[in-house]
């Protein structure tokens, strides 16, 4: 697998923890850098502080390419390994620990592979060998039986001739397993060399094999010490070998001598076609089925390795001398050392203890051997059964983790799986578009059309990548939004146009994440923030897309390079020669990078909202799965009842002083509590309205807890629950007439409002929990609650709320003389027309901080189409009809200046 340099910037660094040193530093770097480029350029804080995190996470997500890349890729390739696979290879280009790592998997990976290769090789040559004598030894028991063939001395030679060849195979297995298994102990003694060539020569020479033997020992005395049984194993092996491998006639040559100070050799080598090239390290591994042609098992040059290792030695196929035929070649100390101890043989020794009994078994199987050998397909398939189901789980779970792309991915796998596109180049492209319209328009204008422009274009990419476009909730909701995103044109108040937008994100989050539980309707604007690092994994993979166009990336990274040259070389010669830069002066039109910053940062903030939104449409998260822990339901009624029974005493007690307030009048409450009447409703509608939203939560808990097994419970807990929420709604009764007292008194103001409309919302629900109480069921209370408060929202924006606190105002100083013209003035212009009407010209005047010739003059800029908004337009309309000549004398009673 091949990386360009650009993909793993860090591979180069030798240490983990310097890079992580350097991947958190350069982030911090970056962070501040950015946040000082916006502080410099006046950017406000909201806008500042999302920017600079996304740069910190782009540059960390940049760095940190590659560094658990091959943590991920091993943990793939596990998973590939538990099921058979392994032909998967790591990345281990990079320098560090888990560079390292890598390294050494892709070893492993191989000597498995090897491995493998190894056992199915040997499990064919195994079978094809067997197969082969038994065949002809089920023929010729056949032709005995139907009398074809006779029993005479003939057919016996045959039979024998294969049951030593079954013999011989059982032989080499036992032997390649005990020196596999190390039960193999050397039996070390003084061995004449070349006393024991000549006798496995002369051995050789009985299998009546047509090739002449030549030795030559170098020195004729040379003595080692060796386990002579072993040592003339390997020279029987190798001397098999060559001859099977040798033409008719061919000569095979055996040379002995010694090696440095305390090594000598054992060299055969023949006059046959060789070793095929590229396999000369294949030849000693068990497995290797014999491909000449001669007829063997293809275990003997195994078990020559082996023996050479268990001496301490080695064993190599070099190239012939003369060019032709094969060469083998075995290194021994004269002193063997050997690696494997007694100790670390004995489990193996004990099962390998008596060959003698295994041959014994294999030669004379009795009725019960038999029986098994019968049974054996179905004990073998039971045990691979049993294997599979033991390795199945921890394929699972590797599969598992191996199905995310990196940390991310495992991360948020479990709620947030990546079940999105391999590549989102519409989104990309798109919300790219929309930061560039975005920073061309909205920057330096106020609120206005710019803006619901950008949402209308935002809103309609996010729900083109929804497969819920069409569902009835969707298209309610979208509805709903773009009756929210009016009050961009339709109000000057910026609170309520922000307000309406966090409304607008809950509103499209779940219609993009079907959100219908109150647990995930709240998560849903949390995951369009988790967007940002959730979707990192697919915007990689879309980068990583658009770097193999053929002509988009070369033309970008020339454009680039062209444009960083030119600036630094021009500004080189224009800071070194006077003339130069009269001209460059005179080509370079004149930048406001302030605001070029501003709009950057516009740019960056639109793109990655934009971006994140169609994250979500296009993977949304499974916020259904969220869900608080399933509280164990209480075993007796008085559990709950009691503690619920104390709280609807206490509302009783609360109904009981209200009543004994309204019929006692105002002189009764003085004498009790020392209050006027518009003191006392003040003090406690704050406490009202928690006490409400607590009651809501006491009935969730209660409902999660309380028995609902028969229908004695669940008519207990409709009763307490219905008569506890006909409380909270006197409840929210008093507090809306304590909060209408209270403004009489002292005055409307816009927050006074929105807190009567919050208390007369929590009052709808109580409402919408009573009736969900009638059937103990709730599932559509959520979304109900989020449509009724996105109602009330609208309703409230409509009617102009700050146009309605000033015309309350006015007609309560027309009624009492009292008035607070320093609050009129900080309404906005959607305030303008009621005071304008309202108000005499001379106090319009106090209110207005602006006049009609101030638009004239310039000072107030007017709006262009891209920040033409109804509010500001009335406004201007109402100030130049009246010619506002400021307020310069305003009454001080009245709260002026």
């Amino acid at each position: 697998m091949e990386h360009r340099p650009t993909d793993r910037p860090l591979d180069r660094v030798g240490s983990i923890k310097i890079k992580i040193g350097l991947l958190v530093g350069l982030s911090v770097v970056v962070a501040a850098l950015v946040a000082e480029i916006g502080n410099r350029a006046d950017v406000p804080a909201w806008l500042t502080v999302p920017v600079t995190v996304a740069a910190a996470l782009a540059v960390t997500q940049w760095l940190a390419r590659g560094m658990t890349a091959p943590l991920r890729e091993m943990t793939d390739a596990a998973a590939r390994m538990a099921t058979g696979d392994y032909s998967q290879r790591v990345t281990d280009t990079s320098a560090d620990e888990v560079g390292r790592l890598g390294q050494a998997f892709n070893t492993m990976a191989v000597d498995l592979a090897t491995a493998d290769q190894q056992r199915r090789r040997l499990v064919a040559t195994v079978s094809h060998e067997l197969r082969t004598p038994l065949a002809a030894q089920r023929a010729l028991l056949e032709n005995l039986v139907d009398g074809v063939v006779r029993p005479d001395d003939e057919a016996l030679q045959s039979a024998l001739g294969q049951s030593e060849r079954l013999s011989e195979l059982v032989g080499d297995l036992l032997d390649l397993a005990r020196i596999d298994a190390g039960a193999a102990p050397l039996d070390v003694g003084r061995v004449e060399v070349a006393e024991l060539l000549d006798r496995s020569v002369a051995e050789a020479g009985v299998g009546g094999r047509p090739v002449r033997y030549e030795v030559v020992v170098d020195p004729a005395g040379l003595v080692v010490d060796a386990d002579a049984a072993r040592l003339a194993q390997v020279a029987a092996n190798l001397l098999d070998n060559a001859a099977r491998h040798s033409p008719a006639d061919g000569t095979v040559t055996v040379r002995a001598g010694v090696e440095g100070a305390d090594r000598w050799f054992l060299e055969v080598s023949d006059s046959g076609p060789g070793i095929p090239a590229g396999q000369e390290e294949h030849v000693f591994r068990f497995g290797t089925a014999d491909d000449g042609g001669g007829g063997g098992t293809g275990l003997g040059l195994a078990i020559a390795a082996w023996v050479c290792e268990l001496h301490g030695g080695s064993i190599a196929a070099l190239a012939p001398v003369d060019g032709s035929g094969a060469r083998v070649r075995a290194v021994l100390p004269r002193r063997p050392v050997s690696p494997q101890g007694p100790s670390e043989t004995g489990a193996a020794e004990t099962d390998l203890a008596e060959p003698a009994a295994a041959e014994t078994d294999l030669a004379e199987p009795t009725a019960a051997a038999k029986s098994q050998h019968a049974e054996t397909p179905q004990l073998a398939s039971a045990e691979v059964s049993q294997r599979e189901e033991e390795v199945s789980p921890y394929a699972e779970a590797v599969t598992e983790t191996a199905d995310g792309r990196g940390i991310v991915d495992t991360l948020f796998r479990d709620v947030w799986p990546d079940r999105g596109p391999a590549t989102a180049p519409v989104a990309l492209l798109g919300s790219t578009a929309i930061g560039v319209v975005a920073a061309l328009t909205l920057p330096f204008r106020d609120i206005g059309v710019g803006v619901l422009l950008v949402l209308l274009l935002g809103g309609a990419l996010v729900l083109r990548h929804s497969a819920r476009l069409t569902r009835p909730w969707t298209v309610l909701t979208t509805a709903l939004c773009l009756g929210l995103g009016s009050f961009v044109v339709l109000r000057d108040a910026d609170w309520l146009s922000v307000l309406a937008l966090l409304v607008v994100a809950v509103l499209v989050t779940t219609a993009l994440t079907d959100a219908r539980r109150f647990l995930p309707v709240l998560a849903g604007p949390a995951a369009w923030v988790l967007a940002a690092v959730r979707g990192l994994p697919l915007l990689g993979r879309t980068l990583n897309a658009t770097t193999r166009h053929r002509l988009l990336w070369p033309v970008l990274r020339t454009a680039v390079l062209s444009l960083v040259a030119l600036v630094v070389f021009g500004g080189l010669f224009a800071s070194g020669d006077a003339i130069f830069g009269t001209w460059v002066a005179g080509l370079v039109p004149d930048v406001d990078w302030d605001n070029l910053t501003f709009r950057t940062f516009v740019l960056v903030l639109v793109w990655g909202l934009v971006l994140t939104g169609c994250y979500v449409a296009l993977n949304p998260p499974q916020t259904e799965r969220l869900a608080l822990p399933v509280p164990s339901p209480v075993t007796r009624a008085w559990e709950w009842l009691v503690p619920v029974g104390l709280v609807v005493a206490v509302f009783a007690g609360f109904v009981a002083a209200q009543a004994t307030a309204m019929w006692g009048g105002h002189e009764y409450l003085e004498a009790v509590t020392g209050l006027t009447y518009a003191e006392y409703v003040h003090q406690g509608f704050g406490q009202l309205t928690l006490a409400t939203a607590l009651t809501l939560a006491t009935v969730a808990v209660v409902v999660r807890k309380a028995p609902r097994a028969g229908e004695r419970d669940r008519l207990l807990l409709r009763v307490t629950l219905g008569v506890l929420c006909l409380l909270t709604l006197i409840v929210v009764a008093s507090a809306l007439y304590r909060m209408a007292v209270y403004q009489e008194a002292y005055g409307f103001t816009v927050l006074r409002v929105l807190v009567d409309a919050f208390e007369l919302w929590l009052g709808l629900i109580v409402v919408l929990v009573m009736v969900a109480g009638v059937r103990l069921t709730g599932w559509w209370l959520p979304r109900a609650a989020l449509l009724s408060g996105t109602v009330f929202l609208l309703v409230i924006g409509l009617a102009n709320p700050e146009g309605w606190v000033a015309e309350q105002n006015i007609e309560r100083y027309e009624e009492t003389g009292d008035l607070d013209l320093r609050y009129l003035s900080s309404l906005s212009d959607d305030a303008t027309p009621a005071i304008v009407e309202g108000l005499p010209t001379d106090l319009v005047g106090c209110v207005a901080s602006w006049d009609a010739a101030s638009w004239d003059a310039g000072d107030r800029n007017p709006d262009d189409l891209l920040a033409w908004n109804l509010g500001r337009a009335r406004a201007q309309e109402y100030v130049r009809q009246v010619h506002l000549d400021g307020g310069n004398s305003c009454p001080p009673e009245l709260g002026g200046s």
